[in-house]
C-alpha cells in the first residue's frame, strides 16, 4: 500500500504532523492524520520501541514505548493478549485474573514517560457462554476516563458485555446473551448518531442495535435489503463464493452516513483457517451505503470519505482533511496484510507483511 508501506524510509523522530479535522474551519482542532504501527525494536526486557507511521504523503514517523507484551502476545500460553482497540485505546486480557485493561501506549499523542492503564472490573461469564475469546472491543466516547464512556466488549460466542469505566464506585458489567448465531462472530461498533452499539449479522441480512439508554436486553433487529448489487462474471462470483466473508459496520462521523462492508478474502497456500498464522489475501470489497429504513445500496462513490479496517474498530476520515490519504478507498491492515481498495474501478492493491499490532489509530486532538 503507497500510502502505509514505504521503501525503508528514514525513521524521524518528531512531534506528530498536524493538520485541521475540518478543511476551512479555524475553529477546529489540530489532529493527527490515522496512524499505524509499522514496526517494533527490543527495547529492554520488558518493552518495545514502537515505530508508529501516518498514512500521509510524507510518511513522518514516530518512536514510542510500549510494554513488550501488547505487541508479542500471540503465544498460547501468553498470560496477556491484546484482544481489540478503540480511539486508539487497546485493550488487553489478563488471563490468570479475567480482567480487561485499557492502554494508551500506541496512541501517537499519548505521555511516553507516563502512559495510562485503567484496569475494568472482573469478567463475568454467563451460562454456557466464554470470556477467553474476544472478537472485539468498542468505546462510546474518544476516552474511557469520560463520565458517560460505555466500554463494550463482544466475545466469540452468545456474550456481549457492557461497562461504565470512569463509574469507579459502582462499576461492573452488564452482560446480554445473545441467541441468533449469525451474530455470534460480529464486531461490535458505537453508532454516534444512533447514540447505540450496533453488530452486523454474518452474511450481512440483519444489524442488531442495543439502546443503553432504554431496555438494555432487547435489541432492536433491522432487515437489510440491497440495492443496485453489480453483475459479476462467473470467475468472479466462484472466487467470492471461494472466499472468507466478514462484514464491517462504519459510520461517518463528519456526514453522518453508516457503511457496511464486506471483505472477500482467500487463503494464500490453501490451508484451512483453522490453521494458527494462515496468511490471507483480499480479493474483493464491497461497500453498501446504509439507510434507517434498512435499503443496503452498492456504491462505488463514498465521495472525500477514506474507510480504515484493521483489527481496531472501523472509522471514516475525510480524505481532503488529510493530505496523501486518497478518498473513495478502504485501507486494510491485518496480521499478515496491507492493502487499499479503489472503489471507482474495484481495484486492489496487496502487501504480504507481518504486523503484531495490527491496530490502525483514528485521528487524535492535540491539546496544548
Amino acid at each position: 500500500m503507497s500510502l502505509l508501506l514505504s521503501h525503508s524510509p528514514k525513521i524521524f523522530i518528531r512531534k506528530p504532523v498536524l493538520v485541521r479535522a475540518s478543511a476551512g474551519r479555524s475553529s477546529s482542532p489540530l489532529q493527527t492524520p490515522p496512524c499505524f504501527v509499522r514496526g517494533e525494536d527490543p527495547c529492554g526486557p520488558d518493552h518495545v520501541e514502537l515505530r508508529i507511521a501516518y498514512a500521509t504523503r510524507f510518511y513522518p514517523k514516530l518512536i514510542k514505548k510500549a510494554p513488550v507484551e501488547l505487541v508479542y502476545n500471540d503465544a498460547s500460553d501468553a498470560a496477556v493478549t491484546t484482544i481489540g482497540s478503540s480511539h486508539g485505546w487497546v485493550a488487553s486480557l489478563m488471563h490468570d485474573v479475567g480482567t480487561l485493561r485499557l492502554h494508551d501506549d500506541l496512541n501517537p499523542v499519548a505521555s511516553n514517560s507516563d502512559p495510562k492503564r485503567i484496569l475494568l472490573p472482573p469478567l463475568v461469564t454467563l451460562p454456557h457462554c466464554q470470556t477467553q475469546i474476544i472478537t472485539n472491543v468498542s468505546l462510546s466516547s474518544l476516552s474511557p476516563e469520560e463520565e458517560d464512556c460505555v466500554v463494550a466488549v463482544k466475545f466469540l460466542g452468545h456474550q456481549l458485555s457492557f461497562c461504565r469505566p470512569a463509574s469507579q464506585s459502582n462499576s461492573k458489567w452488564f452482560n446480554i446473551k445473545i441467541d441468533n448465531p449469525c451474530f455470534f462472530s460480529s464486531r461490535v461498533m458505537f453508532s454516534k448518531r444512533h447514540n447505540m452499539f450496533r453488530l452486523p449479522g454474518a452474511g450481512g441480512q440483519l444489524i442488531g442495535s442495543w439502546d443503553l439508554c432504554e431496555d438494555k436486553h432487547t435489541p432492536k433487529f433491522q432487515e437489510l435489503r440491497y440495492h443496485n448489487l453489480p453483475e459479476l462474471s462467473k470467475a468472479e462470483r466462484e472466487t467470492m463464493h471461494s472466499c472468507f466473508t466478514s462484514e464491517h459496520l462504519v459510520e461517518s462521523r463528519s456526514t453522518g452516513e453508516t457503511f457496511l462492508v464486506k471483505l472477500f478474502r482467500q487463503t494464500v497456500d490453501g490451508t484451512s483457517l483453522k490453521v494458527k498464522g494462515t496468511k490471507l489475501k483480499t480479493k474483493g470489497v464491497m461497500v453498501f451505503k446504509v439507510d434507517d429504513h434498512g435499503n443496503a445500496v452498492y456504491t462505488q462513490d463514498i465521495g472525500d470519505l477514506a474507510i480504515f479496517l484493521s483489527k481496531s474498530e472501523p472509522f471514516c476520515v475525510r480524505a481532503s482533511s488529510f493530505p496523501g490519504v486518497s478518498p473513495n478507498h478502504v485501507y486494510m491492515l491485518d496480521v499478515r496484510e496491507v492493502a487499499y481498495f479503489k472503489l471507482t474501478d474495484s481495484s486492489i492493491i496487496s502487501y504480504t507483511h507481518r504486523f503484531n499490532a495490527p491496530y490502525c489509530c483514528p485521528p487524535q486532538n492535540i491539546e496544548y
